[in-house]
């Protein structure tokens, strides 16, 4: 960087400042090298069943074929995918994306309200869904433009045995199969064996074209689909590959995948960083079974782990973690929210492995800082900027501002979305003409070029490294017929780092909590329901009538 701009960030010596953005043309370019440098290696593990680079290849290959060959669908064409992690997300992820497709990554938990928005508004086209919530999309798809429904059981490909008794204890003991009636969809296995007889579509793919629509509320407002495209994410697989540098054995590297892959953070970390390192993806289907979590732990060998804060807190406190066989593991990396300090300390303890903490937003694929990997102690910072990276503080009216000043974090690299899909209104406020992500978060740097966040611009939540919008969960409330007003506001949570608060002003007198409760569970995604619930008279007001959510969470931080 250059000396004649301080109010930018410096990068670590051996960490080169630039990256080549012209080595891969698109994200299934990186993929194809994968698949022939490590055919041998094993590539992704779920509930005991491994598939290898040459399996995988094999599978998205006939998947890529079957929507091309059979649905006929095309270059651009939406295809969301509803699934957790398990082993046909990669394999429908890397079909769909050598096809030509742009992947719609859809929260397996969403409501039928929040999953008919996001089909309708990405167009989508066909959707892959785990049976476990196919009743959810039976609700709404005769609503949107779904054409194509492809189901799977979390069994199917875990082997005959193996697989068909998994399915049958899910959905006869279990019960957590609901009912569906969805007469035109085929079966995922189905699907690869009718693709196998179809070649692999040939498609151009530039670093112009949409690889994904990744769904976020931005920094404001309802949620809508960050563009990112091919060239975006190949930066982003390349930022992080210079970054973790000779830290990384390719092809011997386990990296635990417990965040879910349709997560922009394990989306890219996690399903391609290690991907193009041969590294074995070992998926975490339910991390919340925190007993079962550190069983897998203890089969796989891990060498890496990313995760949010309350992943890190929850290991801690979980019997039996403490005692694994930490030898291999030589990267521990905290995102998606703050992580706390009292919890990288312990985990070094426990570990003997750093905690690095690193920054980013889907808007930016998603890194934009990340600590050296060899640091020795936690410092609460979010770290440097990656290679080919800009980062720098500005003040309100647009100019930069030297070290140790507050001011909003901007962004400007080769990982910064093409924009807002069909909302070029909201697109304008956030990227300037310049390419200067506004990230909405306050922050300062200091004389070594670290970078601390300070607070948030925006009102938005952060529940366990998901964003929470309060327009969003206010407009799903007030749908309430005993409901006045409304506001929601996030308070500290020593579990999630936040948590959603409501207050209510009532309309009908007799609204109990409790009504308000079911409400929000059938109509709000369960990390955005509020936690917490208070009845008012009335909701603090600007002169204009504009609710003072400021007022109504600085209220609820301050102790009685």
């Amino acid at each position: 960087m250059s000396n004649e701009r301080p109010w930018l960030a410096q990068y670590p010596a051996g960490v080169a400042e630039q990256i080549d953005l012209l080595a891969y043309a698109s994200v299934p370019a990186v993929l194809e090298e994968a698949f022939e440098r490590f055919h041998d290696r094993p590539a992704f593990a779920n509930f005991g069943r491994q598939l290898s680079y040459t399996q995988i290849d094999t599978m998205s290959r006939q998947f890529a074929g079957y929507l091309t060959g059979v649905l006929k669908l095309g270059k651009g064409d939406r295809i969301a995918i509803m699934l957790p992690n398990v082993l046909q997300y990669p394999i429908a992820l890397f079909g769909a994306l050598r096809a030509g497709l742009v992947v719609v990554n859809t929260n397996p938990m969403y409501t039928a309200r929040e999953l008919k928005h996001q089909l309708e508004d990405a167009g989508a086209k066909a959707i892959v869904v785990l049976d476990n919530f196919a009743a959810t999309l039976q609700q709404v798809v005769a609503e949107t433009h779904v054409e194509h429904i492809i189901t799977t059981g979390i069994g199917d490909l875990l082997g005959l045995t193996k697989g068909t008794l998994v399915n049958f204890m899910l959905k006869h003991v279990k019960k957590l199969v609901p009912a569906f009636d969805l007469p035109h969809a085929v079966r995922f296995r189905d699907a690869l064996s009718r693709g196998a007889a179809h070649p692999l579509p040939v498609v151009t793919l530039t670093h112009d074209d949409i690889a994904f629509l990744q769904y976020t509320g931005g920094t404001t407002g309802v949620a809508k689909g960050a563009m990112l495209t091919h060239g975006n994410m190949v930066a982003n697989m390349l930022q992080a590959g210079s970054w973790i540098g000779k830290n990384a054995r390719p092809g011997e590297e386990v990296i635990i995948t417990a965040l879910p892959l349709y997560h922009i953070f394990s989306l890219t970390a996690n399903g391609l960083v290690f991907t193009r390192l041969g590294g074995l993806n070992w998926l975490i289907t339910n991390p919340r079974d925190m007993p079962g979590f550190v069983n897998e732990l203890k089969q796989s060998g891990f060498t890496a782990l990313t995760g949010v804060n309350t992943l890190f807190n929850g290991l801690l406190n979980t019997p039996g973690f403490a005692e694994l066989d930490f030898s291999r593991l030589h990267l521990s990396l905290g995102g998606g929210m703050a992580v706390q300090r009292a919890v990288a300390e312990r985990w070094k303890k426990v570990t003997g492995c750093t905690l690095a903490e690193a920054y980013g937003l889907t808007e930016t694929s998603p890194a934009v800082c990340i600590n050296p990997l060899d640091l020795k102690e936690y410092n609460g910072s979010i770290g440097l900027p990656l290679p080919s990276t800009e980062v720098a503080i500005w003040s309100e009216d647009g100019q930069p501002l030297p070290v140790g000043e507050t001011g909003e974090l901007m962004v400007r690299g080769p990982q910064v979305m093409k924009g807002y899909w069909q909302r070029s209104d909201e697109t304008i406020k956030v990227l300037g003409d310049d390419g200067w992500l506004h990230t909405g978060d306050i922050a300062k740097m200091d004389q070594l070029g670290y970078f601390y966040i300070v607070d948030r611009k925006k009102d938005m939540i952060l529940v366990s490294g998901f964003n929470v919008y309060p327009n969003e969960v206010e407009d799903a409330v007030m749908k309430h017929p005993g409901v006045l007003e409304v506001a929601a506001v996030g308070v500290p949570d020593e579990h999630s780092g936040e948590t959603v608060k409501l207050y209510v002003v009532r309309k009908d007198p007799d609204l109990t909590e409790d009504a308000i409760r079911q409400f929000c569970r059938e109509n709000l995604t369960g990390y955005k329901r509020p936690k917490l619930i208070e009845f008012r008279d009335a909701l603090p007001k600007s002169n204009v009538g504009k609710i003072l959510r400021r007022e109504l969470r600085d209220e609820a931080k301050t102790p009685v």
